[in-house]
């Protein structure tokens, strides 16, 4: 009989990768308009950090072709840990073997998704310290709120697109531990179109959506998080005033409670500013939710905000041949 691996071996999302084909517009949408702050460059990339991520970055910017997602990485709670889900990945068919790490992150184990998505896992990492003009005085936060833009305090959430979300859904939950909070059922063709994970108490720290062109492999959005609502009303208004597309929101979703405001930086990846922290899950027998697409309206939004069709359930990084038109106004396409 097969042990069954202990729960919670994975803390919590801890760096993702963007590339962008305008690296100058996308450092400017995060640094200028959101405040993040620079912590270093190599070659084509460029390291930014949330004033309350704990470590050296939470963003990568990578120069490239397309949009799209270049790594995750998700931290282990134990060197122990990290060993144990590396070998459950390998047994999986999905590892990718071992690397010396990035800039702030140590030894880590590669691995891909059943559609390829890049990850890592990782347990030794840089701690983040602030030189002396950023240290703030409330000493539970790592550096001082930025005085520009309208930061948002760390990274939140990834959501994948993926070609089969049950596929994907017991990957997570079997080789990485992840327990699936809720779900949205096509009940005609008893298909998972959605589901929410988390490795911790946040409502989610990655969904996965079906992608509805058949694609694989693709990003629907990096989320970054406020904890205050009213933040997102004052992005959108940010948006609005230096020319950033806002495709959905500022609202609240049926599905983990999270006020959402959606909209693109400028190398074409979608962001969600994430305006509150949702349900927090302390169950540790907590059932998974299912909603029937059949009412998934409320699941959406419920202000009733519009998630356009044309772009929400069809448009991810990098885009389909085509695809980037969908981002120019009706009038320029």
């Amino acid at each position: 009989m097969t042990t069954p691996l202990p729960r919670f071996e994975l803390a919590h999302l801890a760096h993702a990768e963007l590339l962008t084909p305008d690296l100058e517009g996308s450092l400017w949408f995060f640094t200028e308009l959101l405040g993040m702050r620079e912590t270093a460059r190599d070659r084509d990339s460029v390291y930014l950090r949330c004033y309350e991520d704990p470590y050296h970055h939470s963003l990568k910017l990578t120069a490239a072709d397309q949009a799209g997602l270049g790594m995750l990485g998700w931290r282990t709670t134990s060197a122990e840990a990290l060993e144990r889900r590396a070998a459950a990945l390998d047994t999986a068919g999905l590892g990718r073997g071992w690397t010396k790490g990035d800039l702030g992150v140590g030894r880590t184990f590669a691995f891909e998704t059943p559609d390829g998505h890049a990850m890592e896992l990782v347990w030794e990492v840089e701690k983040y310290t602030a030189p002396p003009e950023l240290r703030s005085p409330i000493l539970t936060r790592r550096s001082k709120r930025p005085l520009q833009g309208l930061p948002p305090r760390r990274l939140d959430h990834v959501n994948l697109m993926a070609s089969d979300v049950t596929a994907h859904k017991e990957m997570f939950e079997q080789a990485l531990g992840f327990g699936t909070r809720e779900r949205v059922v096509d009940f005609t063709t008893d298909t998972e179109i959605g589901v929410w994970l988390s490795v911790n108490i946040l409502g989610h720290e990655m969904a996965v959506m079906l992608d509805q062109t058949g694609t694989r492999g693709r990003l629907h959005h990096l989320a970054f998080w406020y904890g205050v609502p009213q933040h997102n009303t004052d992005a959108a208004e940010l948006c609005r005033e230096y020319g950033i597309r806002i495709e959905a929101g500022p609202d609240v979703h049926g599905i983990t409670q999270g006020a959402f405001l959606y909209v693109f930086e400028p190398g074409g990846n979608r962001i969600e500013l994430f305006g509150n922290s949702g349900i927090l899950q302390f169950e540790p027998d907590h059932e998974t939710v299912t909603w029937d697409l059949a009412d998934f309206d409320t699941g959406l939004a419920i202000g009733g905000a519009t998630l356009p069709a044309e772009t929400y359930f069809v448009y991810g990084t990098p885009a389909n041949p085509g695809q980037e038109k969908l981002l120019l106004p009706a009038s320029a396409r």
